[in-house]
């Protein structure tokens, strides 16, 4: 990737419901995990790992932007 880790909230085939989705977190798979686990457990909501894409539900970007940026990503807030 080019280094930017986006954070962007999508609802499409979600049945409306809104899921925040983290792309272009370069860390191993066993490191992505443990980083959606934090993610999880900070914003108080379910989420998974598929394909190094983290899935939290909800619209938590500002919170999850915040913490990234503090464990020193490069982020940006991508779509709606």
């Amino acid at each position: 990737g080019d280094g930017i880790v986006r954070i962007r909230r999508e609802t499409k085939g979600r049945k409306g419901k809104g899921m925040t989705t983290i792309t272009g977190v370069d860390l191993p798979d066993t490191e992505l995990k443990k980083l959606a686990k934090d993610l999880k457990k900070l914003c108080g909501t379910g989420g998974a790992v598929k394909d190094g894409v983290i899935e939290i539900q909800g619209d938590n970007r500002d919170k999850i932007k915040q913490v990234l940026e503090q464990r020193g990503f490069n982020v940006k807030l991508a779509g709606g």
